[in-house]
């Protein structure tokens, strides 16, 4: 009886300690660039930051880099800036 109660504990506290684990293990980056903890623990913690879980930067709803962001950005087209431009003569003036 008494190897049946303990075996009860023991299947309760396994099953109740398995809920308590982390969701998603912590990473990190340094400089821009994503490390593992191993990594960290060589490199020493100068410099280092913990990722965000959701991503700061998105373009359309999906995560983007800063870099990649500039890129996707519309550009003003070439024409507008011709002719936003006066072209200047450089020589006799008009008599």
């Amino acid at each position: 009886m008494k190897k049946m109660f303990l075996m009860a504990a023991i299947a309760a506290v396994t099953v109740i300690g398995s809920g308590a684990r982390a969701a998603e293990l912590p990473t990190f980056e340094l400089t821009g660039f994503p490390i593992t903890p191993h990594q960290v623990a060589v490199v020493g913690g100068t410099g280092v930051q913990e990722q965000a879980p959701i991503p700061a930067l998105t373009f359309g709803g999906m995560p983007a880099s800063p870099h990649q962001i500039a890129v996707l950005t519309p550009r003003p087209s070439a024409t507008a800036k011709a002719a936003a431009v006066k072209p200047t003569t450089v020589g006799l003036a008009a008599q």
